[in-house]
């Protein structure tokens, strides 16, 4: 009876195997799992340990060959499984392992870089892998609320933060290549980081203390350039700003640090563009201003002309005539224009009469008087009172 039950045992396996739920060729293990083995599983509870019992043996994001691969495990290494499905264990994460946050719901205390605080309810935690892209990392391990602490491993891509795997994130490896050993706690030396009852994250060192010395400096730079940005724009001056971001960035050892000063300069590059624009902007309008001033005054100039000249009767050329006698009261002048035409005649009176106007001849001159007809030439004539030259 028991041997029957065996073989219906392996014929499972082997059919669900063939569906694609197997773990993928690898070396023969020295010894495959057995009939008592199978009794073993059967008979202890979970969790429990378990040996490899293969080399090159891949750790997968899931119960099957279509997750993918999140590292290996070699002939007897130690593994804490603590459920099965078809024929994958889960185990708990094994030293080196890690999983993705977004970086968008965890908050870093400065004072302490190496822990976050999640900051939002049902967050998702995904399986990492070193093969595979943090955006391209799809397996969901669990989900943390509001509060919950995560252990930071120094690093951070595509706006993931690698993070140690916490509690209640798992892994999966092939049943077939594992071997029960004993109950978990039987056996102390399991194949992963040691994790505390209370821990919500397994302990693995972070990068060393240069990053997060660098750290602190970026975060006093990061107030300074904020204290700078408040002030008037020409009063700005980020040169000492820039520069210590500068000596962070070009640190190889900085690591985040590094990453957050170079996006720090980029801002400041932005901030210095827009100084120097607005001092341009300034100076063009001031030149435009003085330019305004010109024409306003120009304009100022023409209209008092134009307001002067509105008193003369008319306005030309003062020249002799002979058509009239020497004789004071018929002594006439023409007023031509630039080509030389008669616009009219012109008689001076009153105080006009008594004034030399020979040093106006040829001038062009303004005469302030009355316009009346002149049947003698058929043209206008202006008694004139006074004369004034025009320039």
């Amino acid at each position: 009876m028991q041997s029957h039950l065996n073989r219906i045992i392996v014929a499972i396996l082997a059919i669900v195997a063939s569906c694609g739920f197997a773990q993928e060729a690898a070396p023969i293990p020295e010894k495959p799992a057995s009939p008592n083995d199978v009794n073993v599983v059967s008979k202890l509870s979970f969790p429990y340990v378990a040996q490899i019992t293969g080399d090159d043996v891949y750790i997968r994001s899931g119960p099957g060959t279509n997750y993918y691969n999140c590292g290996k495990l070699r002939r007897s290494d130690k593994v804490e499984v603590v459920s099965t499905q078809f024929s994958w264990s889960r185990i708990v994460p094994p030293a080196g392992s890690f999983s993705w946050i977004s970086t968008q719901y965890v908050s870093i205390d400065p004072n302490n870089p190496g822990i976050g605080t999640v900051t939002g309810d049902n967050v998702r935690v995904y399986a990492g892998s070193d093969y595979v892209r943090s955006i391209h990392s799809t397996t969901l391990q669990l989900k943390l609320n509001k509060g919950d602490k995560v252990k930071l491993l120094g690093e951070e891509k595509e706006n993931y933060y690698k993070i140690a795997p916490p509690a209640g994130a798992y892994l999966w490896v092939g049943t077939e290549y594992t071997r029960p050993l004993a109950p978990a706690g039987k056996i102390p030396e399991v194949t992963r980081s040691k994790v505390e009852p209370n821990e919500t994250t397994v302990v693995i060192p972070l990068k060393g203390s240069v990053e997060d010395e660098k750290l602190k400096v970026y975060y006093t730079l990061e107030k300074q350039l904020q204290a700078e940005r408040v002030k008037p724009i020409e009063q700005q001056n980020y040169a000492s700003i820039k520069k210590g971001f500068a000596d962070i960035a070009a640190n190889k050892e900085a690591g985040k640090a590094a990453r957050y000063a170079e996006f720090a300069i980029k801002q400041i590059e932005r901030f210095e563009f827009a100084k120097v624009s607005a001092r341009e902007v300034g100076l063009q309008n001031e030149q435009l201003q003085q330019t305004r001033d010109k024409i306003d005054k120009a304009r100022a100039t023409r209209l008092a002309k134009l307001e002067e000249r509105g008193r003369f009767a008319v306005i030309g050329q003062l020249k002799t005539s002979s058509i009239f006698g020497s004789e004071p009261q018929l002594k006439h002048y023409r007023i031509t224009d630039e080509s030389d035409k008669i616009i009219c005649y012109a008689l001076p009176t009153g105080q006009a009469a008594t004034m030399d106007l020979s040093k106006l001849m040829d001038h062009k001159v303004g005469l302030v008087g009355t316009l009346e007809a002149h049947p003698q030439t058929g043209k206008a004539l202006v008694k004139f009172t006074e004369v004034v030259e025009l320039k």
